[in-house]
């Protein structure tokens, strides 16, 4: 599903974001990668979105070397992904049911269709009764559920998620949390970067720590280590 070989990433100012890392997510897991600001999560997520390019190294999404695309293939490609990031990123003109709707629209659905799925999925999110209002009407928490709810509107293969809890008190966090577990229950691979220790601890699924770079730690089953 996801396969990273031999990756670095050497920003212009001759930052490292990651350095020489290899990694495989198979099909239908749920990852967290954690590590301190600065570790390198969040430049392997932008990478996976392709946001920013590898210096070096390949990596694989469903079988096809996304180093190698074109441009004019990569809005294709981020059809196959649902993203989610800790400032949420919503359309401020429109409301949560345009929002959620938009990300069906630049798919060309028709509008039967989209009609038939965005009540759907905002019921998912628990935000039905939400559906008329506009971005600055929410609380953060509903900001994030309306920014999940566009993420998984399409049925993308693989979500990933860059501090999706950052921004939110506890409560807020474990639902957001639930919705993907249910996301990732349907078989949706999940890759999450956080630095969200109560959750990682809480959630037992597969973590990958990543420190000045590089992996340090990938466990099947665990939580957040006081190294991490």
């Amino acid at each position: 599903m996801i396969s990273l070989r031999n990756v670095t990433k050497i920003y212009e100012n001759g930052a490292e974001g990651v350095n020489n890392i290899s990694m495989d997510i198979e099909e239908g897991e749920f990852v967290f990668v954690v590590g301190t600001s600065g570790s390198g999560k969040s430049t392997l997520i932008r990478m996976l979105m392709k946001e920013i390019e590898p210096t070096n190294g390949s990596i694989l999404l469903n079988g096809i070397d996304i180093t190698n695309l074109k441009a004019n293939q990569i809005p294709y490609f981020r059809r196959q992904i649902g993203v989610v990031f800790q400032d949420f990123r919503l359309l401020k003109n429109k409301t949560v049911y345009e929002n959620v709707a938009f990300a069906m629209q630049v798919t060309e659905a028709s509008p039967r269709e989209i009609r038939r799925m965005v009540p759907a999925v905002l019921a998912m999110v628990g935000l039905q009764r939400k559906a008329k209002a506009y971005p600055n009407q929410l609380s953060g928490g509903e900001q994030q559920r309306t920014a999940l709810a566009r993420a998984i509107i399409n049925k993308p293969p693989i979500l990933l998620a860059d501090e999706p809890t950052g921004n939110l008190d506890p409560d807020n966090a474990r639902a957001i949390m639930q919705i993907l577990k249910d996301v990732n229950d349907m078989d949706t691979t999940v890759v999450i970067a956080t630095h969200a220790k109560d959750i990682v601890d809480e959630m037992q699924k597969r973590v990958i720590a990543i420190s000045k770079g590089v992996i340090m730690r990938d466990v099947e089953k665990g939580g957040y280590s006081d190294e991490d």
